[in-house]
């Protein structure tokens, strides 16, 4: 059987009320808290029965924030939308809404905790 490649991402984080007030904001989402024993975890949304991947904001203090070479794309309608409400939740718009010819288009921004995320649409 064949899956798509990405099956869970997780975001690591600071200040686990910071990072929620921005991802809630900016995606226009609600975080659930998932029970872990070392560490504070909220999931996105999961369903198993669409496509695409899940995954969580993770506090734990073995595992810093930012800097990593990991970049994970939101999926929306359009990215401009998302990518306008980046400032007002605490982050910052590194690179404007761009086409990447018939794939669509992205823009990039950096969360409060400094890690680099994407935001990918069609229109």
């Amino acid at each position: 059987m064949r899956v798509n490649p990405v099956g869970w991402f997780e975001i690591y984080v600071q200040d686990m009320n910071r990072a929620k007030a921005f991802y809630e904001g900016v995606l226009q989402v609600q975080l659930e808290k998932l029970a872990g024993p070392d560490f504070e975890m909220w999931v996105f949304g999961m369903y198993p029965e669409k496509t695409g991947a899940s995954g969580a904001l993770v506090q734990a203090e073995c595992i810093a924030s930012g800097g990593n070479s990991t970049l994970v794309y939101f999926s929306c309608e359009d990215c401009a939308q998302e990518e306008s409400r980046v400032v007002q939740y605490g982050g910052k718009v590194e690179r404007a809404k761009m086409s990447i010819g018939p794939y669509g288009f992205i823009s990039l921004a950096l969360d409060p905790d400094g890690n680099m995320i994407g935001f990918h649409s069609m229109k």
